[in-house]
């Protein structure tokens, strides 16, 4: 997956995994890692978090803090990307957000955009929800395979690397307008 910049990308925590010490790189298992201690900083109860991470493939954390989400259904994401295809539709989400996390709910056909737990109070898009500080969300343990029925459609990039609201806003309306347009 291609490495995004501080620049391209909302983040609420410093951009600290470019290299490690003596220009060592960071790997992927690190960077899944560090997301993982951070995402884990959103639950109640980081131990048993890290349990339901192992026994099960989500761990409930709670939006408000770090990061909120934005629920879309997963139709709105197939419609804008244009193939219903999951590595594709990865590809495609990955490189029009400039990075930032997004994971599929398979059961309930939602896509969930991390984002800045300050698009809460400003978001307006029809036919989807940004969840309200408090709310406790399943969020997927970092390297969850495909297979689950909760996993990463893009991977957190590291700590705090959440998805800009603009582009989202931006991905959705298309979505949107494609259904529109294919219902006429």
């Amino acid at each position: 997956m291609p490495k995004t910049t501080q620049t391209n990308r909302a983040s609420t925590a410093p951009d600290q995994l470019g290299t490690g010490p003596a220009g060592h790189d960071v790997t992927s298992e690190e960077r899944q890692a560090a997301a993982a201690t951070w995402l884990l900083s959103a639950a109640d109860n980081r131990e048993i978090a890290k349990q339901e991470w192992s026994f099960n493939d989500v761990a409930l954390l709670r939006c408000g803090t770090l990061f909120t989400a934005v629920r879309v259904p997963l139709a709105t994401i197939v419609a804008a990307a244009g193939t219903d295809d999951l590595r594709k539709l990865g590809a495609y989400l990955n490189e029009v957000l400039l990075g930032g996390a997004v994971f599929l709910n398979r059961p309930f056909e939602d896509v969930y955009f991390l984002v800045p737990p300050s698009t809460w109070g400003g978001w307006s898009v029809p036919d989807t929800d940004c969840l309200c500080p408090g709310v406790l969300l399943g969020v997927p343990r970092p390297g969850a395979e495909p297979t689950e029925r909760s996993h990463w459609l893009v991977e957190m990039d590291g700590p705090g690397v959440l998805c800009m609201t603009e582009p989202v806003m931006r991905v959705v309306t298309s979505g949107r307008l494609r259904i529109a347009q294919n219902d006429d």
